[in-house]
């Protein structure tokens, strides 16, 4: 991670939303910033504006967020009050 020249501006923003609202519990904002990014990964890729050490590196990033977020979500909960 950190690597010089390997990180993309904009996809880093996503994952920076992604992991704040990781952090605040914020499940349903987490997941739609998931699906953002693989939805900017994808037209990133295919339009040719990532090298393939970019490629590479937002694969493993992608894998691992979606290992995170695997099953994390407020919309399958009761709420305690019902």
């Amino acid at each position: 991670m950190g690597l010089f020249g390997v990180k993309h501006k904009e996809l880093e923003l996503v994952v920076k939303r992604m992991q704040a609202n990781l952090e605040n519990n914020y499940k349903d904002n987490a997941q739609d910033n998931l699906k953002e990014f693989i939805e900017r990964f994808e037209a990133l890729q295919q339009a040719g504006k990532l090298s393939k050490k970019q490629v590479a590196y937002y694969s493993e990033v992608m894998e691992e967020y979606k290992g995170k977020l695997k099953g994390y979500s407020h919309k399958d909960q009761t709420p305690y009050w019902t």
